[in-house]
C-alpha cells in the first residue's frame, strides 16, 4: 500500500515530544511489511536545503493573501523518502511551534499551508493509497481531501492519529476564512468548538478511520474525564475508533547493543545492570550501595505526569533510603523543589533539570524502579524501555501503561505474567501502596528477578504496532469504498 504519512515533527530532524520518535520509527516499519510510505514534514530551519531536491514550488491562499513556497524531496538516514514543505515565511523560525513559552500566533495560518500542501504533494507528486495524518497539525488534511471530493477532485482515504486528545489546536473564530475552506465547514457538524476553531476536531469529523496510541486510551477519551470536551464526538465514532500501542526501537533502546551504557547486559546475565547502577550512582554524587533501592525518573515535570504525586511520597522514602535519580525539564515550581530535595539529600537525590539522551539511558539501565504515575498517559515509552532494562516500572492503570505493565498480583507472578506495579486511585496513598509492594519484592532476589525477566522478553516493537496500523490502512480503504466515509460526524 502506498502512505503519504503527513506529521509535525520527526526525528532524527526535529523534536519536541514523543510524536517525532512515532514518525521516526513507525514509516520504516511499515516499509519493512512491504508498504511504501513517504513522509511529509514542514523544513524547518534546524533542517539543511543541502541533498534536498526542488520538487515543484507551491502557491497557496491562506489567510486571504498568496503565500508562496517550494516542495523538496530527500531521504532520511533510514532511506525513507521525506517531501520538505519549504516556505520561509511559515517555518524559518527560532521554533517549531512557538518561543519564550507563547505559541506562534499565525500556528492556524502555519499548518493550514502546510496541511494543504501535503494535499498538493498527492495530488501532483505521490498519489497515495491513504494519507496517514497525525494530531492537530494535519488535522486540516481530511477536511481539504472531503472539499475536493465535494468538487468533484480526487480525494483519498485517510487515518487521523490522535497522539494527545488534549492538543487540539484551538484558534478565533475569525481566522476561519483565511482556511479556504467552504463557510459550511464552521459549524457543531465541522471545525467549530465552544465558538472557535479546532483543527484535531476536523479531522476526527472528515477522517474514514480514527486511532489514538493504546487501546485503554480510546475507551478513556470518549469519557468527560478524558475527552477534552470532544468525547460526545469521539462517541458518536465510535465505531471508527481503534487504540494501537506505540512501539520501541529496539535497535536503540536495548542493553544488549546500547552504547550509551558503560555495560551491556541481557535476560540471561544481568550482572552489567549491577555495573550500570553503580556507575550511575558514583556519577550522581549517590552512596554506591548495591541493596539501597535506586528510583528513577525521565520525564516533563508537570502534574499530568504525577510529579505532585512523587513530590507527596519521595520525603517518606527517602527515609527508607532509597535513592531518587531524576531527568526533566517543565514546571518551575518542580524545577524548584526537587532541587531543594537534591540540595538537602545530596547522597539520595539527583535532579538533572535538562535535557540528556544519553542520561536518559543510563537511568533506564542503572535504576531499579522507574516511576510513570501519570494522572493520563496516551502511550507512554519509558515504561516500555524499562521492561526491556529490567528497571521494574511503577505506574498508574491509565492509558497506554495500562496496556503495556502486568501488575505483580500473586497470581500473575505465579504464571510469569508480571512485570510491574499498578495501582488505581490518583492519590498519595495508592501510589505509596504500590511502591510499598515493589519494595518489598526488591528484597526478595528470587521474586526480583523472575519480573525483571518477564519484562525483558515482553515483545513491543514497532514490526507489532506497523502490522496493527496497516490493518487500519486497509479498514479505512474500504469504508471509503463503502462510501461510509464521515457518516458518523
Amino acid at each position: 500500500m502506498k502512505v503519504l504519512y503527513c506529521v509535525s515533527e520527526a526525528v532524527p530532524y526535529v523534536k519536541t515530544g514523543g510524536l517525532a520518535d512515532v514518525a521516526g520509527s513507525l514509516p520504516g516499519a511499515l516499509r519493512d511489511l512491504g508498504h511504501e510510505v513517504r513522509l511529509v514534514l514542514p523544513r524547518y530551519r534546524p533542517i539543511p536545503r543541502e541533498n534536498l531536491t526542488p520538487l515543484f514550488p507551491l502557491r497557496i491562499e491562506v489567510g486571504g493573501a498568496p503565500v508562496s513556497g517550494l516542495v523538496l524531496e530527500g531521504r532520511s538516514p533510514s532511506g525513507i523518502p521525506v517531501y520538505f514543505v519549504d516556505c520561509p515565511r511559515f517555518f524559518d523560525r527560532g521554533g517549531l511551534y512557538g518561543e519564550g513559552g507563547r505559541d506562534y500566533p499565525d500556528n492556524l495560518l502555519r499548518f493550514a499551508f502546510f496541511s494543504r500542501a501535503a494535499v498538493a504533494i498527492a495530488a501532483q507528486a505521490f498519489p497515495p493509497d491513504l494519507v496517514h495524518c497525525n494530531d492537530w497539525h494535519t488535522g486540516l488534511i481530511p477536511a481539504y481531501l472531503h472539499q475536493r471530493e465535494r468538487a468533484g477532485q480526487r480525494s483519498w482515504p485517510t487515518l487521523l492519529t490522535i497522539h494527545n486528545i488534549g492538543m487540539q489546536g484551538l484558534f478565533p473564530a475569525a481566522e476561519f476564512p483565511g482556511l479556504g475552506l467552504l463557510e459550511d465547514y464552521f459549524g457543531p457538524d465541522g471545525l467549530e468548538f465552544w465558538g472557535k476553531v479546532n483543527c484535531l476536531r476536523a479531522g476526527l469529523v472528515f477522517a474514514d478511520v480514527l486511532n489514538t496510541v493504546s487501546e485503554t486510551y480510546a475507551k478513556e477519551i470518549q469519557t468527560a474525564e478524558f475527552g477534552a470536551g470532544l468525547e460526545g464526538l469521539l462517541s458518536r465514532r465510535s465505531r471508527d475508533l481503534f487504540g494501537v500501542l506505540n512501539g520501541v526501537d529496539y535497535g536503540q533502546w536495548d542493553p544488549r547493543v546500547d552504547a550509551h551504557l558503560p555495560a551491556r547486559y541481557g535476560p540471561d546475565d544481568l550482572d552489567g545492570k549491577r555495573f550500570c547502577k553503580r556507575a550511575l550512582q558514583q556519577d550522581g554524587g549517590l552512596e554506591p550501595l548495591p541493596y539501597a533501592p535506586l528510583l528513577g525518573m525521565v520525564s516533563r515535570l508537570t502534574d499530568q505526569k504525577g510529579c505532585d504525586l512523587v513530590a507527596a511520597v519521595l520525603p517518606a522514602l527517602l527515609k527508607q533510603g532509597v535513592q531518587f535519580v531524576l531527568l526533566g525539564t517543565g514546571d518551575p515550581r518542580y524545577h524548584a523543589l526537587f532541587s531543594h530535595l537534591a540540595r538537602t539529600h545530596p547522597r539520595q537525590v539527583v535532579a538533572a533539570l535538562t535535557f540528556d539522551e544519553p542520561l536518559a539511558h543510563r537511568i533506564e539501565a542503572g535504576a531499579d524502579l522507574f516511576l510513570m504515575p501519570s494522572r493520563y498517559e496516551p502511550s507512554g515509552l519509558n515504561q516500555l524501555y524499562s521492561l526491556r532494562y529490567a528497571t521494574i516500572p511503577v505506574v498508574r492503570r491509565t492509558g497506554g501503561l495500562a496496556d503495556s505493565v502486568v501488575d505483580a498480583t500473586p497470581e500473575a507472578v505465579d504464571d510469569g505474567t508480571a512485570t510491574g506495579f499498578v495501582f488505581d486511585d490518583y492519590t498519595p496513598p495508592a501510589f505509596l501502596a504500590a511502591l510499598d509492594r515493589a519494595l518489598s519484592a526488591f528484597r526478595d532476589p528470587v521474586l526480583w528477578r523472575r519480573i525483571q525477566q518477564a519484562g525483558m522478553r515482553a515483545d513491543f516493537s514497532w514490526g507489532r504496532s506497523a502490522g496493527r496500523y496497516a490493518a487500519l490502512y486497509r479498514e479505512a480503504v474500504g469504508r471509503r469504498v463503502g462510501g461510509l466515509a464521515g457518516e458518523t460526524a
